[in-house]
């Protein structure tokens, strides 16, 4: 058992569940870097005026300063000047045993394309992840819970399909640790990884996973295979994951990752002209729709149509718009 030392008398810290399980390094350096915030706050106290502002919170690159950095980053680099200058300075005055790992990135080609960060966010986005083996991984995320499948793909094994499936595990063991970090995905998430029949490659696709997990930062607690084979497991959930923060629900389909076919907007069309006939008094009718829609309508369905206007005893005329959305149409009675 290690004692932190608090920083002097009258001292005092609140430690939250959170802690369980970090490093003491890790929590030493909290410990100084929370002693020195207060010692700012109290030197500006001792001169400041009535209304003035002793502390606020900080910026969103101090705050990755403050949250990100720990002794195992190599280094942290920066393309903007004025803001490097900023992170150093805040970091000889808080965090001096990491200031010089923040470096100024003067290359000419942008830094994201330099690191290839751009093509790690978008595939951080995707559902899909392949496996180097050639299995590949499949990711949901819900209001409930987070879901990942574990399949082979077009990896056969040198073996047999016992020995293809643990080999393919064990990658997606590692794989699915990195992709919850990377994503920062948190609540309960089920792992369903490919069966195995034996009871010591289960063990061992276990231990690698959480093997895996323990650079996490965040907490993460796993359970044994269930009954089925999936893995249970949770992880702290810290802010919104990374699909949140970057991605907004489609406006076409209304965040379901489905739209209607434009057979399903054809009939539905249908419907919503005979309601609007024996609802109200027209001449002829008018119906907008996307082209898509009107083009199955005019070719496939012409017949439909010759026989609804026959039944309504009306005359229909359709008119695609593009600006229209794959499911979105208007009958207007003239």
């Amino acid at each position: 058992m290690q004692t932190l030392t608090a920083g002097g008398p009258g001292y005092g810290y609140i430690v939250r569940t959170n802690a369980e399980g970090q490093p003491a390094e890790a929590l030493a350096e909290d410990i100084a870097y929370l002693r020195r915030v207060w010692e700012q706050v109290e030197s500006k106290a001792a001169t400041a005026g009535v209304g003035a502002c002793l502390y606020e919170d900080l910026s969103l690159p101090l705050r990755a300063v403050r949250d990100l950095i720990r002794r195992d980053v190599e280094r942290v680099r920066v393309d903007s000047r004025e803001t490097c200058e900023r992170l150093r300075e805040f970091a000889a005055r808080y965090m001096p045993a990491l200031a010089d790992k923040i470096e100024h990135y003067a290359g000419v080609r942008p830094i994201f394309d330099m690191y290839g960060v751009e093509d790690e966010i978008q595939r951080a986005l995707e559902k899909e992840v392949p496996l180097k083996s050639g299995g590949y991984l499949v990711i949901d995320q819900t209001e409930a819970m987070t879901t990942v499948d574990v399949n082979t793909g077009s990896f056969l094994g040198q073996r047999n399909l016992e020995e293809t499936v643990f080999r393919t595990n064990l990658e997606a063991a590692q794989a699915v640790a990195r992709q919850l970090r990377l994503r920062n995905l948190g609540g309960i998430i089920i792992i369903d990884f490919i069966d195995m029949q034996d009871a010591e490659h289960r063990r061992q696709v276990l231990r690698t996973l959480e093997k895996s997990l323990a650079k996490d930062h965040a907490k993460t607690t796993v359970y044994d295979f269930s009954p089925l084979g999936l893995v249970e497991m949770t992880r702290k959930r810290t802010v919104d994951s990374l699909e949140r923060q970057l991605c907004e629900p489609c406006h076409e389909c209304g965040g379901r990752g489905m739209v209607k076919t434009a057979e399903t907007v054809t009939y539905e069309i249908f419907r919503e002209i005979v309601r609007a006939v024996r609802q109200f008094e027209a001449a002829r009718l008018l119906v907008i729709a996307p082209p898509k829609v009107v083009a199955r309508i005019t070719d496939e369905e012409s017949n439909a149509v010759a026989e609804l206007e026959e039944f309504i005893g009306k005359s229909i005329r359709f008119q695609a718009d593009a600006q229209y959305l794959q499911e979105q149409f208007d009958v207007v009675l003239l």
